[in-house]
């Protein structure tokens, strides 16, 4: 197989795997939503997505990388960037106690056209009209969703983004630690840094009376947490992050189809008009960055 055969194979393995990474994120989510709904208390959910996950984790990565992937040389960027990831879950929680999850997935997606927009006005990086354009179009597309002022319309709706604004930020340390991590060591102390953050406020909210069947799916959110990060990695592995950021927002329709056969929700069309607004905006920005990296890779 030649040299150029070889790469598109690794690329399209990657697209394939970061769409089933999409799957089991639309999983976590609508499961998420289910438990709170049959009543599990938000605290002990979140303890659940992030135990279960840890341990899943650690069954696969630590047989992989052995017990090396437990030594960093940042454990204070590890920590923060657990913390930031713990806080984004728990606003993940309470906001689909109110939207769907659909509506609220192509919310959470306009996270990368957020960072262009720290990029330009905070770090000082050009930005060029097209993705400040992008960027705007993302917006009035959350604003389609959300609609201010309409009937559906609740203060708790605005909390998606305040999940977005953490999620930056969890975002921006996971390209800090990439630069020197091993991503099994960083997919390793995701779990372990959740779950020891949110054990002591299961003392809050333990219920005893939890149903058995319930506890499945809070294994399942768990497993299905840990395997979409983990098919991430594997994905990243095989082609860059700008060919594949494109595919992550096929998880919106997979949230969609969710919110079908679980809830019965079929977004208006006004929502569908604002989640594909996101996604073409979403996924217009990342064949740019494609672009412009081709640009500057070309000779003069």
């Amino acid at each position: 197989m030649s040299d150029a055969k070889a790469v598109a194979t690794r690329v399209l393995a990657g697209i394939a795997i970061v769409l089933m990474a999409t799957v089991f994120f639309a999983v976590t989510d609508t499961t998420a939503k289910y438990v709170n709904a049959a009543g599990v208390p938000l605290l002990m959910a979140l303890w659940a997505r992030y135990a279960f996950q840890a341990i899943a984790t650690s069954l696969v990565v630590v047989p992989l990388g052995g017990w090396s992937v437990m030594r960093t040389r940042q454990p204070l960027f590890h920590a923060l960037r657990g913390l930031m990831l713990v806080t984004s879950s728990g606003l993940v929680f309470v906001s689909l106690k109110f939207m769907a999850v659909g509506e609220f997935t192509a919310i959470m997606l306009i996270t990368p056209l957020v960072l262009t927009l720290v990029a330009g006005t905070f770090l000082k990086e050009q930005v060029s009209p097209l993705r400040w354009a992008l960027v705007s179009g993302g917006f009035i597309g959350t604003l389609v969703i959300i609609r201010p002022g309409g009937e559906s319309f609740t203060p708790a709706m605005l909390l998606p983004l305040a999940q977005v604004v953490t999620n930056c930020g969890f975002q921006v340390l996971t390209i800090r630690l990439a630069r020197t991590e091993n991503p099994l060591t960083m997919n390793f102390y995701t779990g372990w840094v959740g779950a020891l953050v949110a054990t002591p406020l299961l003392l809050l909210a333990w219920d005893p009376q939890v149903p058995a069947g319930l506890w499945g799916l809070l294994v399942l959110m768990g497993v299905a947490g840990a395997m979409g990060h983990f098919l991430l990695i594997l994905a990243y592995r095989r082609a860059p992050a700008s060919t594949l950021t494109p595919y992550l927002y096929a998880q919106i329709g997979f949230a969609m189809a969710c919110g079908w056969v679980v809830f019965g929700h079929v977004p208006d069309g006004w929502s569908i008009l604002g989640m594909s607004l996101i996604a073409l905006c979403g996924a217009a920005g990342a064949w740019l960055t494609v672009v412009e990296h081709r640009q500057t890779l070309r000779p003069d």
